[in-house]
């Protein structure tokens, strides 16, 4: 048996040192890979904006790459559990370059419809970078667990300064064609990122063996109470962040500012979004995972109150900044509360269908997004508002959901 099918049960021998490993490499592949998550972020609703026929539908594009990952996440997830996830991420890595250079075909050849095509595809990678968080924590130990996460996600400040840089330097690259360079220089991320998983030596989850308790039902995990909650704050977490930081770009250029500016708030939202995770495991180990969610719950309601009182500059850049850390505090909780709440036969399972419902409403969320920022009114002022006020239904499901577990005198965990 190779070291990469070594069951997570021999990791109590070596303690964290297999797992401290293998966050080094998730690190690399967190910068590399992950400075397409600004790419596309900054370019989608603008690329989409230029090629569709209605301007209702120009996030829709960032809405396919989230249903993308959304179709693509129990997949993944299942051949991660049978193959283990090296196999998971280069398939991911695929997607991604493949996706990328449609995207860039279609803004050449004038093709919306090849553009959504490229953007679905380039979902798998987004699906397969999801599964980095989960990757960090195989074999780890419960106080190392909120650690290798947050570590992982930290990485996303290099890729949070790399990918808008990109987008500076690749925009007249291949003029006369717009935003054509910085999604061919996002195939070349592809390429380089599936270098770093030759070094991944994670450990698949122990065969189920005669007499062992069996996984789960997909009904009783969601019945779970800790998994039900871990799944909802989840959910309305990465959901706000799409949900606002996808309108962004399309509110700031609609306010008379540049596709520059979009690009620096992008960039200081996505520094808030990886900074605090040096801090965020601490945290939870300190504080308990239910008040740092409750605090990043806390945090993303205030993003939307700043984003409701002004359209300045500095307005976009304080709600942006306060949305990217209520979303590490609420997504990095949410993930923790996660891990400990399945059997590890259960990972798959639990993983892929948490993934599922996460990108799901992310994909309805940036749908949304769209139809509300163009749609609400006809100007870019009534549109920014009416995106910050649909932050409150979904803070008021994930704040009750947290109260109501916080109210039970039952632990659920494994």
């Amino acid at each position: 048996m190779s070291s990469a099918d070594t069951p997570l049960s021999s990791e109590m021998t070596d303690g964290d040192a297999r797992a401290r490993r293998n966050v080094r490499v998730l690190v690399a592949a967190q910068v590399i890979l992950g400075s397409q998550m600004p790419i596309t972020f900054i370019l989608g609703g603008l690329a989409g904006q230029l090629l569709s026929p209605n301007k209702c539908w120009a996030t829709l594009p960032i809405s396919l790459i989230v249903f993308g990952s959304m179709l693509s996440a129990p997949a993944l997830s299942h051949l991660m559990q049978v193959r283990g996830r090296a196999a998971g991420f280069y398939a991911g890595v695929t997607g991604g370059a493949i996706g990328s250079a449609l995207c860039a075909w279609a803004l050449w050849s004038n093709s919306f419809a090849l553009f959504l095509l490229g953007s679905f595809l380039t979902g798998s990678y987004m699906s397969a970078q999801g599964f980095y968080r989960f990757a960090a924590t195989d074999g780890a130990s419960a106080e190392f667990r909120p650690k290798a996460i947050s570590w992982v996600m930290a990485a996303g400040l290099a890729s949070a300064i790399l990918g808008p840089q990109l987008v500076k330097l690749t925009e007249g690259a291949l003029a006369p064609v717009p935003f054509a360079g910085a999604y061919v220089a996002a195939v070349v991320l592809n390429i380089l990122g599936a270098t770093v998983f030759v070094f991944l030596d994670a450990p698949k989850p122990p065969a189920p063996q005669p007499g062992s308790p069996r996984a789960r039902s997909h009904w009783d995990l969601i019945r779970t109470p800790r998994i039900a909650v871990a799944m909802i704050c989840g959910m309305v977490s990465y959901a706000l962040m799409n949900l606002v930081m996808t309108s962004t770009p399309l509110a700031i250029v609609g306010c008379g500012f540049g596709t520059t500016d979009a690009a620096n708030v992008v960039s200081a939202h996505v520094l808030a979004m990886f900074a605090p995770s040096f801090i965020t495991g601490h945290l939870i180990t300190r504080f308990g995972v239910e008040r740092i969610l409750a605090l990043g719950l806390v945090i993303l309601a205030g993003a939307g109150a700043v984003g409701l009182a002004g359209v300045d500059l500095g307005h976009f850049f304080a709600t942006l900044i306060l949305l990217g850390i209520g979303w590490n505090f609420g997504f990095i909780g949410a993930t923790t509360m996660l891990t400990s709440a399945y059997r590890p036969e259960e990972r798959g399972r639990v993983q892929g269908m948490n993934d599922f419902a996460v990108f799901g409403m992310v994909g309805l969320a940036s749908l949304a997004s769209g139809g509300l920022m163009n749609c609400s009114g006809g100007s870019a002022v009534e549109g920014w508002q009416a995106v910050n006020l649909a932050m409150i239904p979904m803070l008021a499901m994930a704040g009750g959901a947290l109260i109501w577990l916080t109210l039970l005198s039952c632990d659920d965990r494994p």
